[in-house]
């Protein structure tokens, strides 16, 4: 027991605040080292000064810490999962340019001892103060802002509030005492909030569906999260419709109910005012939200007047950071193709990765996609989810694309005798897919070793702008990206790129039916592009309602980005032996499938399949932050294994079959459940095997077979004529 006094104890000194990596992702306790390193990063530095310059979008990104906990239950920064609060006052004012100022002031005589003074991102000012006992927060923050001549925010106060990280070049001040965690009991720190603070923690889910979960559902079907001039309203309707599964009680509510810069006193006020009224139940749309998320639906797909999925494939509640937040708002008959859609640029940002295959070799996450549909069959819903995950490298592209373009103005314009401007070789990862081959070259040989990535709305334009044959050309450049082949030209012109390089290109393409038809006609659907490629397919809406989308909110989108840096902070090899036996067990499940059916065209496709299930599972995997792959990671890389099979089968699996068989009559057996080794008599002879396939196969052919089977023990030689079927294969 003294041992482990003696541990937390150490962990208690070593942890004074909790970090996290941006503000809606889990509060880990963090050390001064933690801290300080964090501080001292280079990109950090960088965002701040971008969202200095007017970048604001970037600052949601930001990582932020706690100045008034350093642990909470879960990593749940919640005012009920506060576990070590601290009896500090983080007081933030807003007034741009009056750090210098403040500071001054506060370390010539200020009322309460300062911890920490720094400049916020946009030029405000941070000031953390030691909170004396019995004092209140409001007086102290008159204290402060009379010593100051500014006003500091008034909601940043209760003990689940957390704060923008900043450069350390933004520090002016830090006292030793910051590092050295006075924690307060629970109940002391919780009254700084009000006398509703000290209600009894409630449980944090109804029917299992977390409260956060039920609000961010409902703030999607009622026009998105209060702006400001609504803010009351909405937490008052929000409030009114929440109490019922809360048991009517407002100390639940108080703990649950998401604040918005209200002060508790305001906050207190709404919920008083809401439960003022005769309580009438839960609401139908409550109940439709709770039941919808009961079954891992992310959008009001089980009203009533809406046809959904009924088991959808996949259940974002079982998805990590990124692939769930990329499922908000869709309806459930399109989880897989959005997932497809996605997955290829999540694999881009994972560029530095390598993982073992079943096989043996070495892989990168190299993924390419087809989403296919019908005209007005939603396609877009991929592309706003693609949107928000491209976000860092448009950002980037942007300014290497501005600093080429100043080296091609400079270049233009030299005189006659001036030597030409070094071309920057810039990195440049988002491409056209319209991309000449010249162009492609140059941008993989600048690429420094990172993966290009290109979205492409309409597979039709693909097509028709590469009318010289150019779309047919990259067929070998796609099929070598997979498995980042080599690939180059060489021509004796400066107007030309020349060189080789190894191919690391993943995209993501939407398109008709007809026109991915045109593209993978019977004369090329066997030079193995197909079956590298993740086929999603888009749900029927012939004569079907209109589908009910929702819209992701900040945080969602927040939470992709904290993926896509997840995703961008691997590298190296990462070993998944799990997720290869899975995937080994799998491929070799579909392989006795195949035999057993004689299907060419399902052995063809299952083996590819793998390898795209597998790096999905991989993907998964790096998002879960988990050190072992998990079961739910498994199931995932399986899921996208059988879909993409599934998926192959069906867009391409008749054109490749055709080039299989003669007789049409067999074109449409590649789907079919019955085995012709199943069919076969326990002995048999070769003609009888032959009239099972007919013409399908020659004589050479169906010997083959008869010798795969031998090989997997699946029948003996009884005679020159005959084989019997042993027990094991039937």
């Amino acid at each position: 027991m003294k041992k482990e006094n003696l541990k937390e104890e150490k962990i208690m000194q070593e942890c004074f605040t909790c970090i996290g990596k941006s503000h809606g992702a889990p509060a880990i306790p963090a050390s001064r080292e933690d801290w300080e390193n964090l501080r001292r990063e280079p990109w950090l530095k960088d965002m701040c000064e971008r969202i200095k310059n007017g970048d604001e979008q970037l600052k949601h990104r930001l990582p932020v810490w706690t100045p008034h906990c350093a642990a909470f239950n879960n990593n749940h920064r919640a005012i009920a999962d506060a576990q070590k609060p601290l009896n500090r006052l983080m007081l933030d004012f807003d007034e741009k340019g009056h750090t210098a100022e403040i500071c001054a002031r506060l370390l010539k005589n200020s009322p309460l001892e300062p911890l920490l003074i720094e400049e916020s991102v946009r030029l405000g000012t941070h000031v953390l103060v030691e909170l004396p006992e019995g004092m209140a927060v409001e007086q102290a923050q008159a204290l402060m802002a009379e010593s100051t001549g500014f006003k500091p925010d008034a909601a940043v106060k209760d003990v689940a509030r957390c704060i923008y990280m900043v450069p350390a070049d933004h520090t002016r001040y830090v006292n030793e005492k910051l590092f050295k965690a006075a924690v307060v009991e629970k109940q002391e720190a919780q009254s700084m909030q009000s006398e509703v603070s000290s209600a009894p923690s409630p449980h944090h889910t109804f029917k299992g569906v977390e409260y956060a979960d039920i609000i961010a559902e409902w703030w999607s079907r009622n026009g998105g999260e209060p702006q400001e001039g609504e803010r009351n309203v909405k937490l008052h309707q929000l409030a009114v419709n929440l109490r019922a599964i809360c048991d009517n009680k407002k100390e639940v509510l108080m703990q649950v109910m998401p604040r918005y810069g209200l002060t508790e006193t305001e906050l207190q006020s709404v919920v008083d005012s809401a439960c003022k009224e005769t309580p009438k139940g839960i609401s139908k749309q409550m109940k439709q939200i709770v039941n919808a998320l009961q079954q891992g639906l992310s959008t009001d797909e089980s009203d009533e007047n809406y046809t959904a999925e009924p088991t959808p494939l996949c259940n974002p509640k079982t998805l990590p950071i990124g692939l769930k937040e990329s499922l908000v708002g869709v309806p459930a008959s399109m989880y897989m193709p959005v997932l497809c859609g996605v997955l290829p640029i999540a694999a881009a940002y994972a560029d530095q990765v390598q993982v073992e295959y079943c096989d043996g070799n070495l892989q990168h996450l190299g993924l390419m996609s087809i989403i296919r549909g019908e005209q007005a069959s939603n396609k877009s819903v991929v592309k706003n989810a693609i949107d928000v995950w491209k976000r860092q490298f448009d950002e980037e592209d942007a300014l290497a694309r501005n600093k080429e373009e100043t080296w091609k103005e400079r270049k233009k314009g030299r005189k006659a005798n001036e030597p030409a401007p070094q071309d920057p070789h810039v990195l440049i990862r988002m491409l056209p897919v319209t991309v000449s081959c010249s162009t492609l070259l140059k941008r993989l040989k600048n690429a420094q070793g990172h993966t290009l990535y290109s979205f492409c709305e309409e597979l039709d334009t693909l097509r028709k702008t590469n009318g010289a044959g150019s779309w047919s050309s990259k067929y070998d450049i796609y099929r070598l990206s997979f498995d980042k082949g080599e690939w180059g030209q060489d021509y004796n012109s400066d107007q030309a790129e020349s060189g080789v390089v190894n191919v690391a290109y993943n995209w993501t393409m939407l398109g008709t039916n007809g026109a991915l038809s045109k593209c993978f006609k019977q004369d090329n659907i066997e030079n193995g592009l197909s079956s590298r490629v993740l086929v999603a397919e888009m749900p029927d809406g012939s004569f079907s309602k209109m589908p009910k989308f929702g819209r992701r909110s900040a945080d969602d989108e927040a939470n992709i980005q904290e993926a896509v840096t997840r995703l961008r902070s691997f590298s190296g090899f990462i070993d998944t032996p799990r997720l290869r036996k899975a995937i080994e067990q799998w491929v070799e499940e579909k392989r006795i499938e195949a035999a057993k059916d004689i299907d060419r065209v399902k052995d063809t496709y299952r083996k590819r399949a793998a390898v795209i299930g597998f790096r999905c599972g991989v993907v998964f995997h790096l998002l879960s932050g988990k050190e072992k792959e998990s079961k739910a990671c498994l199931n995932f890389a399986l899921l996208m294994a059988e879909y993409c099979l599934t998926q192959q089968i069906k867009a391409f699996g008749e054109a490749l079959q055709n080039q299989y068989v003669v007789a049409k009559s067999e074109c449409q057996r590649y789907g079919a459940n019955h085995s012709i080794f199943d069919q076969l008599a326990p002995t048999f002879t070769l003609a009888d095997l032959r009239a099972l396939k007919k013409d399908d196969c020659g004589e050479d052919a169906l010997r083959k077979i008869i010798s795969r089977w031998r090989a997997d023990h699946w029948i003996e030689k009884v005679d020159r004529h005959h084989w019997h079927k042993l027990p094991t294969a039937q």
